[in-house]
């Protein structure tokens, strides 16, 4: 994949697809799914949502380079923003050098809420119900067969108490279950549902809430990386110099809630477009990363960057990644299903792991752009061309007046606007 990364951005839309099918070893009758025409049809939206009135396309791209535990990924990215697709691909390729991303995965444990109210004594309902645990798990058990058969099914029950409410105490349960290959919220709240009479009976409460959380803080994925010190430097910045602005951006993170949102965010720009193109839920994604980020009672970095004993960089990335490889819009949705062939990716252990591994490249890329050059540089030029489609332009004066934008320093609607139209009032002539 390395050696076509140079020129493949280069090429022709179908020149790549035919590469991208080669390359993952498809047919490109596999792939036709995402030339706009045989993707989602308004009659499939129509039996996902409801009121649907059609289907909203966004680009999907191709990020390339990627090294994760020793093997090849191509990562398809469904994002509008420019430069993302560019940047992480580019920082997979520095990764390369120091070996690709070690990724692991924890067990896909998913915890569901179960919450009790009108308790006349906490400790003895705690009592109760730790004394009927086995029972319990015994009776959310039954829910999914099919789910049991492959591994999955409850684990374990907690019980804790909330304290310092509005409402004052009461008591929630947790029921911890592996639901293996699936993101796993249908067998959840359909085991909660299961359990919530019999919690009534054995405690003496009202169960209200039945729900997971998507702080899926037991399903945690994380990745590092190793940028060699010699891979670092480019034009006038010294290795060093990059090293150590990457470190001192990170440290700004660490300290200051304000630019630990930004940060993050360039995390998620990574993490939510393989996420949305493998048809899984970013929302609960983005809300499990946020809320582990502020797990300590402040908001901070996910990840973390340091200089190892030889001087090089390195960096690391923890965050519960709550996803599927069965289920939901990752079966009915048609460019879902071609993202996830494309991976050539057996368990959601291993998506995962990819997706954890391009947040980590996507927040080297943004620390690396803002300890040199500026965020700018690189994006706005990407920038001018949505700019130069906005002002009406098509083919070829796309990419000209794109760079007629860039080369003036004046990437703005109004000026798209302005040099279109002499352009054209010239032809004209």
């Amino acid at each position: 994949m390395g050696k076509t990364e140079g020129k493949f951005y280069e090429l022709p839309l179908q020149a790549r697809l035919e590469i991208i099918a080669a390359e993952a070893g498809l047919t490109p009758a596999d792939l036709e799914v995402l030339d706009g025409v045989h993707g989602l049809t308004p009659e499939q939206a129509d039996h996902m949502i409801e009121n649907a009135v059609g289907v909203y396309g966004l680009p999907l791209g191709v990020a390339r380079n990627f090294l994760v535990n020793g093997h090849e990924v191509l990562v398809p990215m469904a994002i509008e923003e420019p430069s993302v697709l560019a940047a992480v691909s580019f920082m997979a390729k520095l990764a390369r050098a120091g070996g690709g991303f070690i990724a692991e995965a924890t067990a896909p444990e998913m915890i569901g809420q179960l919450q009790l109210l009108d308790l006349p004594d906490l400790a003895l309902a705690k009592a109760a119900l730790f004394s009927h645990r086995e029972e319990l798990l015994a009776l959310a058990g039954t829910v999914d067969p099919v789910l049991s058969r492959f591994g999955g099914g409850p684990r374990d029950i907690e019980i804790r108490e909330i304290a310092d409410s509005p409402i004052g105490p009461f008591l929630v349960l947790h029921l911890i279950y592996d639901v293996r290959d699936a993101m796993g919220a249908n067998a959840i709240n359909t085991a909660l549902e299961k359990l919530a009479p019999r919690v009534a009976e054995i405690s003496g409460g009202r169960p209200h809430l039945r729900i997971l959380s998507n702080l899926a803080d037991r399903r945690l994925a994380r990745a590092r990386c190793t940028i060699p010190l010699d891979a670092l430097g480019f034009n006038t910045y010294a290795p060093e110099t990059v090293r150590d602005g990457i470190i001192e951006a990170w440290a700004f993170a660490v300290a200051d809630p304000y630019r630990a949102a930004t940060h993050n965010k360039g995390i998620m720009n990574g993490v939510d477009a393989v996420v949305l193109a493998t048809g899984n839920d970013w929302r609960a994604v983005e809300a499990g990363a946020h809320a582990y980020a502020a797990r300590g009672g402040r908001y901070t970095s996910l990840s973390t960057w340091s200089k190892d004993e030889h001087g090089n960089l390195s960096g690391y990335l923890e965050m519960p990644m709550a996803v599927g490889i069965i289920g939901g819009a990752t079966r009915s949705h048609p460019a879902a299903k071609a993202a996830l062939k494309l991976m050539n990716l057996t368990s959601a252990s291993e998506l995962a792991q990819v997706i954890v591994s391009v947040g980590l490249a996507q927040n080297l890329a943004a620390l690396r752009a803002l300890a040199t050059e500026g965020i700018q540089r690189g994006h706005m030029s990407l920038h001018a061309r949505q700019v130069a489609l906005a002002a009406g332009a098509t083919g070829d004066e796309v990419e000209r007046l794109a760079f007629q934008m860039v080369k003036e320093n004046l990437i703005r609607s109004d000026r798209a606007a302005q040099i279109l139209e002499e352009w054209r009032r010239k032809s004209d002539d």
